[in-house]
């Protein structure tokens, strides 16, 4: 809490955050950058080498493994393609920008995957229960499904080590699903290679293990996905980084009278009322509340603010249908 005040303090004396410098920023932003390009590039070369793998075995936990790996192919063109789209604002078609897109495009995503994911539950039940789940592999399929699956593992874990030395969202991100992927191809591998030498229907089992995971995962993406849109209020912590801000703004500020701090899509709208002297002429009262709008907006986790200036703060809360 005293970091967050310290923080505060900083940006209402300097009018910024400190941090890092201009060209520190600029350097860091081009190693993140290019571990996200990197991450894409090596998922589309490994998700075609487990393409590969799937037709030669056959394995349905390894074709669920696949799945989760066109899961993050996609998942990683959706985040380019609504960053993208959110940087090209349109100020008469979307007058409040388009900070939504990114929730709403892994929502429509997140459902593609699940009924996927279903159909290969269906799918692995329906062999499980006409016992039609032989599997005999020869040695050169062995190797080449074994090499295949190890060599993506390899890779995805230094990806992995790589991906964590960094501190950006988006790059630890990345790291998550790579270090999930590790998971996955080992499971969907063990299950084919325990069908192969044990009993066939360790095969379907191991895509239905696979599938649930799949599942679960993307539903839980759903739910903060949801949070998102729906308006979530800040944490409690946040709000008082932001009460803070706001109170020692100006000495003219006699209360603070609401502090709002809610979701939209990735970032936050916020919205303060604040106390001025009855008698205080309008022209100084404007410019105090539209330099609080600017240091608020100066915050990166938040999209846009509305300051709204008050002489008294005992009357009914503003927009009271909303809080019935």
């Amino acid at each position: 809490m005293l970091e967050g005040f310290n923080e505060m303090d900083a940006l209402a004396h300097s009018g910024y955050i400190p941090g890092l410098s201009k060209e520190e920023r600029e350097d860091l932003a081009k190693s993140e950058t290019f571990a996200i390009r990197i991450s894409n590039v090596a998922n589309m070369v490994l998700f075609a080498a487990k393409v590969y793998a799937s037709i030669r075995s056959g394995s349905l936990a390894i074709i669920a493994s696949t799945l989760d790996s066109l899961l993050d192919l996609l998942s990683g063109f959706i985040l380019w393609f609504t960053a993208f789209s959110m940087q090209t604002p349109n100020p008469y078609q979307y007058p409040i920008g388009k900070k939504r897109m990114q929730p709403l495009g892994i929502l429509v995503f997140a459902s593609v995957m699940a009924t996927l994911g279903l159909q290969i539950i269906l799918e692995s039940i329906r062999i499980l229960l006409s016992g039609d789940s032989e599997f005999n592999f020869t040695r050169e399929q062995e190797l080449w499904i074994v090499g295949i699956m190890l060599s993506v593992s390899l890779v995805k874990l230094l990806l992995v080590v790589y991906c964590r030395s960094f501190t950006n969202e988006i790059v630890k991100a990345y790291a998550q699903d790579h270090f999930f992927d590790v998971i996955t191809n080992v499971i969907g591998l063990v299950a084919a290679l325990l069908a192969n030498y044990i009993d066939g229907w360790m095969d379907p089992l191991g895509a239905i293990i696979l599938a649930l995971y799949t599942i679960r995962t993307w539903s839980m993406t759903v739910l903060e996905n949801v949070n998102s849109l729906v308006g979530r209020s800040a944490a409690p912590e946040y709000l008082q980084k932001l009460t803070y801000l706001c109170w020692n703004h100006h000495k003219a500020i006699k209360h603070i009278d609401t502090v709002r701090a809610y979701t939209f899509g990735s970032h936050y709208f916020v919205e303060v009322d604040i106390v001025l002297p009855g008698d205080m002429p309008l022209e100084e009262a404007h410019d105090i509340g539209e330099s609080l709008q600017e240091k608020l907006e100066l915050l990166p986790e938040i999209e846009r603010a509305f300051v709204h200036l008050d002489y008294e703060y005992k009357h009914k809360p503003e927009h009271a249908q909303t809080q019935s």
